[in-house]
């Protein structure tokens, strides 16, 4: 809000320039000589129309924008004020008996705009300027991009100087090179990035092209990673929905946008029939995928949400989270250990759910080394508790979440998760509800994941801890981890493995670099990375299929079934063995080298 004293501090100036208007269309119109009854009929009506000036621009909210924020609407707001008073000046004259020739009131239009607008832009000038020149250190800053997105990104620098001041862009289209924003010249394409960065000493690269594929945008920010600036990005497009940019949307560049692939999209009308006005249940609710799958399907409405977590404090936030993004939602968030058979039975019988996501498990591999009767009743019997209820209840759909570390294990974790995978599959053989796994390998930012602990060491100083040189592991974000869950939902009628194409594995030593260089360091000189070797039960490389199962395609060109993953050969039964404390009646469950009938009641 404009303050009262800023308001009449306009007005007085206003009621000046435009007195200063009059005399100077008189002094030009007569060259210096103005006849005295035109002087007269100046001096007679103009404290009058400077008052007249005066309502016209508070009638046009010319005292309510804030100037230090001009732009084209701004402008064209004192082009139209200035016109209506205009007109209002020469029918005024037209009516009394004193008149002034008509081009006196063209001369006196042209100079208010020039006056009363220039005022304006005088003041905006200043607000932008005035904290550049106290500030004694900048940040050069290189812009990727000469759109709108672009533009607006200057802009918004312009009136936050204190986040670097910009110095050149970049733009792939070479028709711009030579040309200039707001000021800021356009000197070049991708190809000429290192020595635009060298020769204005850059600090800081902000990629400025939010309708960018993701694969131009992995392109651009790997190149980028290589000039050793810090990098920063605009959202996607669909995030600016006010057309304007504000800095709290220029954000850091994550390991994220340059792993990434095109998000999975998902089959909306598929999602929606089986979601919307259901009753859908998730364990484990309160965990890094439980509470981004809570997230994603209030979106498709369903009639209630229940979910499930033992541990408090994560599950009140996201009931928190989603009464206040989602007030209308039915959500009910309850507390419960899915090794509680009763309990689960309980709750299946009291809110009757047609889907169940079961994400509850434990999944810190080294913890689970030390801990593995624990990995046993939770990821295993846990599952066949959720499962066996969602049997007798009726439910429709049944999707377990899992993990490539299930395939051809070599921890418990993967281990538990690979029964758990066997468990659903043979509970389906002779159930009407519709069983189906999901399978992908690690979550980008997931808690106790690989990316917040590099942080954390690098916000310490480092050293930066990878177990070995050439470990890898496939990656995926979040969100398309759970976006991939809801959709093999979709795709489910029993018996299934999903797996996503997740691209190509990724070294680990290489993510830690492009931590370290995105945090704005240099590895190596600035932070130190130590090898520290392999830990107890882990792979040097992931796999997301056994040897005996085949990869089919499905109607989604991101997602394929795995076949046969419910048989299990003998080598895998002893490795089972091995890494599994389960009892031995419990193994003899298993018959012959291929294949298992799994007696679930006998847990």
């Amino acid at each position: 809000m404009v303050s009262l004293s800023k308001k009449l501090y306009l007005i007085i100036l206003d009621i000046f320039f435009t007195n200063v208007s009059f005399i100077g269309a008189l002094l030009l119109r007569f060259d210096g000589k103005i006849p005295e009854h035109y002087i007269l009929a100046y001096t007679r009506y103009g404290l009058f129309l400077s008052l007249l000036a005066v309502l016209v621009f508070a009638f046009f909210n010319m005292y309510s924008n804030l100037w230090q924020y001009t732009s084209i609407y701004e402008l064209g707001n004192i082009f139209v004020s200035v016109t209506a008073f205009s007109i209002l000046n020469w029918v005024f004259y037209l009516m009394v008996p004193e008149s002034l020739p008509r081009s006196v009131f063209i001369i006196i239009w042209g100079l208010m705009l020039f006056f009363i607008g220039g005022i304006r832009l005088l003041h905006r000038a200043i607000s932008s300027w005035q904290p550049l020149r106290r500030s004694k250190a900048f940040k050069n800053l290189l812009i990727i991009g000469a759109g709108q997105a672009g533009s607006m990104v200057i802009k918004e620098l312009f009136n936050h100087p204190e986040l670097g001041r910009p110095v050149a862009i970049l733009d792939e289209d070479r028709e711009k090179t030579g040309r200039s924003i707001h000021g800021i010249p356009v000197v070049g394409t991708m190809e000429n990035l290192e020595k635009v960065v060298s020769k204005y000493n850059v600090q800081e690269i902000i990629l400025a092209i939010p309708s960018a594929p993701a694969q131009d945008t992995r392109r651009i920010l790997n190149q980028c990673k290589k000039t050793g600036c810090k990098l920063k990005r605009l959202p996607g497009i669909y995030m600016i929905i006010d057309g304007r940019i504000s800095v709290q949307q220029i954000r850091d560049v994550n390991i994220s946008d340059l792993l990434g692939r095109e998000e999975v999209e998902l089959d909306m009308d598929g999602i929606c029939s089986y979601l919307t006005d259901k009753v859908v249940f998730v364990t484990g609710a309160g965990g890094s995928i439980g509470s981004e799958l809570c997230r994603q399907i209030v979106n498709f409405k369903p009639q209630l949400l229940v979910m499930l977590d033992i541990y408090e404090n994560n599950l009140y936030e996201l009931q928190l989270e989603l009464a206040r993004n989602f007030p209308g939602q039915d959500c009910k968030a309850l507390i419960g250990s899915v090794q509680d058979e009763k309990r689960i039975d309980s709750l299946m019988e009291e809110c009757k759910p047609q889907v169940v996501f079961h994400a509850a498990a434990h999944k810190h591999v080294p913890l689970m080394e030390d801990s593995p009767s624990e990995a046993v009743k939770n990821n295993i019997f846990g599952t066949i508790n959720v499962a066996k209820a969602a049997d007798r209840h009726n439910v429709k759909k049944f999707i377990l979440i899992s993990t490539d570390k299930a395939v051809n294990p070599a921890n418990v974790m993967g281990a538990s998760k690979r029964m758990a995978e066997i468990a659903i599959q043979q509970i389906n053989k002779n159930s009407e509800t519709e069983f189906a796994a999901v399978r992908f390998g690690n979550v980008l930012g997931s808690n106790g994941s690989v990316i917040p602990i590099f942080q954390n060491q690098i916000a310490l100083g480092g050293p930066v801890t990878v177990t070995h040189p050439e470990i890898t592991r496939y990656f995926m974000t979040i969100p398309e981890a759970a976006q991939l869950v809801i959709q093999a939902g979709a795709l489910a009628r029993g018996g299934e493995v999903f797996i996503l194409d997740m691209g190509e594995p990724v070294k680990i030593v290489d993510l830690a670099k492009d931590l370290i260089v995105l945090s704005g360091y240099k590895p190596e000189e600035d932070i130190k990375i130590q090898f520290i070797g392999l830990r107890p039960g882990e792979k040097m490389h992931e796999e997301l299929t056994l040897d005996m199962e085949t990869v089919d395609k499905t109607s989604h060109e991101k997602i394929f079934i795995c076949r046969a993953s419910s048989l299990i050969s003998k080598k895998e039964l002893q490795s089972l063995q091995q890494l599994l404390p389960l009892p031995k009646d419990f193994y003899s469950m298993f018959i012959d080298e291929v294949a298992i009938t799994l007696d679930l009641t006998a847990n």
